[in-house]
């Protein structure tokens, strides 16, 4: 049997629809971390067939280290500002933006000092929830000055 006390946990897998299960509030669905050696995302997951949909939070002046993962993902932005790198490309989304992050582009995202941001996301199911750090030599996510764990 192999040992397991050293592996890294799996990723979280969402409520699976279908079956008789057909809407769902995701606000109350479950609660899941989106990535917790890169990121403060948490949230609300579910999986159909062929793609995972989730409603995320990043809490203000958070977010996620510069991260890739094989599935393509989508993100429209209902509350606060994230500010987004895809590619070495920067942006801002604000309510109502629709971000697209490729396939295994090296994304960031962060949420401005003045608010959570919220938001639902898109993944296919080709790979799970979390990616792989760009630099996995440091765990733990993005924090801008001041907003660092332990600070008050």
């Amino acid at each position: 049997m192999p040992d397991t006390r050293d592996a890294p946990p799996a990723p979280p897998r969402g409520v699976k629809a279908g079956a008789g299960k057909y809407v769902f509030e995701l606000a109350k669905v479950n609660r899941v971390e989106a990535g917790p050696d890169y990121s403060t995302t948490t949230g609300s997951l579910v999986e159909g067939e062929r793609f995972m949909m989730g409603l995320m939070r990043i809490p203000k002046g958070t977010g996620a280290r510069a991260h890739s993962h094989p599935n393509e993902q989508w993100v429209y932005v209902l509350e606060g500002t994230l500010l987004i790198e895809v590619d070495g490309q920067k942006s801002e989304a604000k309510p109502g933006s629709l971000v697209y992050f490729p396939p295994n582009s090296v994304h960031s995202s962060m949420a401005t000092a003045e608010r959570d941001a919220v938001f639902i996301t898109a993944k296919d199911l080709s790979h799970g929830l979390w990616g792989t750090p760009v630099d996995p030599s440091t765990k733990g996510a993005a924090y801008a000055p001041g907003f660092e764990p332990g600070r008050k």
